[in-house]
């Protein structure tokens, strides 16, 4: 069955416009409560978890989806600007029930977005998703508790601290940063408190960037997505290592001493080498998307570890962890998850990790995070209507066979709708950079006069 609302990662869109108002928000949450509930063996449902991150229209939303929840009879906790892996992290150790978190993770301002994630800390699954999606569109009038069941919203002040101990604890007893120069940034978004504190507190050498948020700027030029500046950054003060992270903290990419930027693959790669010379691996090798660069395969199965493919997002990259036993997976993105510590792509977690290492080494970043030379690889964005399916023209088709067949047993073809915007994304990549170049340049040629 298809979701209505619900994409890869929530529900997310331009705000002030359907589906991100805030009577959608309202009723996302008075259907989550009651589907929860319904679902729960003592139809008992108490407590919800709210967080956001720095966006204007993340006032609006919180506020919504607070009065949806309190009026189901539940306890509210507000914990304003944190990152998403907190949301999950604190829904767990505070027994919520439910955990929200309020953005749009990379994308720009204008547009925000909506998680959730169960009493677990994973996010929902689809099938949970489509039941709420019913119960949105239901008479919810019907679905309201009486006056004396109505429920109450509270602020956690310091549900910033609670995140940077619990990330702290991650390291080994004892572990510091101390003599390490760190360039971060914060992408103006939800870490732009949290993440310098962590690394001041681990006592390295931390100058930070994008940390300024106005409700207008988070994403803007900076960031995991934008790492022009970082990397200018970087080679200006001398530093170490880069660390930026995206608008919601749970992507993670590197940028090394020379200004080089290194992607969620790199950083798969050296964790996962870290984990096997540790004897910590399991489940026999690394769960990540098709999205990931045969490089890294090829990397793990020098290993002896094999990559195990998902769809696009890191809710399927856990999923799939969850299922095969696996204890690290990710994203090209930056997306790294560690299922010893965390629930949720995290990306300080995920910084810690190779930092820790990085400085047991005693190499440079960039000989240490950069673990295998990529294949090349080109992604193209095509921008579509709402309702349009050029994916199912005969044309486009016969174009994307003729694609495969040219880059046979060399390379990969990815094409793809994108979950969280009106955009088909066409992927390349083989041994011939120059050969894959043309490829996702013709066959975006052929979307686009289809979608003309």
């Amino acid at each position: 069955m298809s979701r209505k609302y619900f994409g890869t990662d929530g529900i997310r869109g331009t705000a002030n416009i359907h589906p991100m108002t805030a009577d959608m928000a309202l009723k996302v949450a008075m259907a989550t409560a009651y589907v929860l509930r319904h679902r729960q063996e003592s139809g008992s449902l108490d407590r919800v978890l709210i967080g956001k991150d720095t966006r204007l229209s993340g006032y609006m939303l919180e506020q919504a989806m607070a009065a949806g929840f309190v009026a189901m009879g539940m306890e509210v906790i507000l914990t304003g600007p944190i990152p998403t892996p907190a949301v999950a992290q604190l829904t767990k150790s505070l027994r919520a029930d439910v955990g929200v978190m309020i953005s749009a993770s990379h994308n720009p301002y204008q547009d925000n977005g909506i998680k959730l994630f169960g009493a677990d800390g994973c996010k929902l699954s689809d099938a949970l998703e489509i039941e709420i999606e019913s119960a949105i569109d239901m008479d919810q009038n019907v679905l309201l508790p009486p006056p004396d069941k109505i429920g109450k919203a509270t602020r956690l002040d310091d549900a910033p601290g609670r995140y940077v101990e619990f990330l702290k604890r991650s390291l080994p007893r004892g572990g510091t940063l101390k003599g390490i120069k760190i360039l971060l940034d914060c992408a103006h978004g939800a870490a732009y408190r949290v993440a310098p504190q962590l690394l001041w507190e681990l006592e390295a050498d931390v100058i930070t960037i994008g940390d300024r948020p106005n409700g207008r700027n988070i994403n803007e030029g900076c960031g995991a997505t934008h790492t022009d500046w970082l990397q200018k950054k970087v080679i200006e003060e001398k530093a170490d290592i880069g660390l930026a992270l995206d608008g919601d903290a749970d992507r993670l990419i590197l940028v090394d001493e020379t200004g080089t930027r290194i992607d969620g693959d790199q950083i798969l790669g050296v964790l996962a080498r870290l984990k096997k010379e540790q004897g910590f691996i399991q489940g026999g090798g690394v769960v990540a998307t098709v999205m990931s660069n045969m490089g890294l395969e090829k990397f793990l199965s020098g290993l002896g570890l094999s990559l195990i493919r998902t769809p696009v997002g890191d809710r399927y990259v856990v999923e799939k962890m969850r299922e095969g036993g696996f204890n690290l997976g990710g994203e090209q993105s930056g997306h790294v998850i560690l299922s010893d510590f965390g629930t949720t792509g995290d990306g300080l977690l995920a910084a810690l990790q190779v930092l820790n290492a990085l400085m047991a080494s005693g190499q440079k970043a960039s000989q240490f995070c950069r673990v295998f030379d990529p294949f090349p690889q080109v992604l193209q964005n095509v921008r579509i209507t709402n309702g349009h399916k050029p994916l199912d023209d005969a044309g486009v088709k016969a174009a994307i066979e003729r694609a495969e067949k040219e880059l046979a047993n060399d390379g990969r073809l990815l094409i793809r709708k994108s979950g969280t915007e009106p955009l088909i994304r066409v992927m390349a990549e083989g041994r011939n950079e120059t050969q894959v170049k043309k490829l996702v340049s013709d066959l975006c040629a052929v979307i686009e006069k289809s979608a003309g």
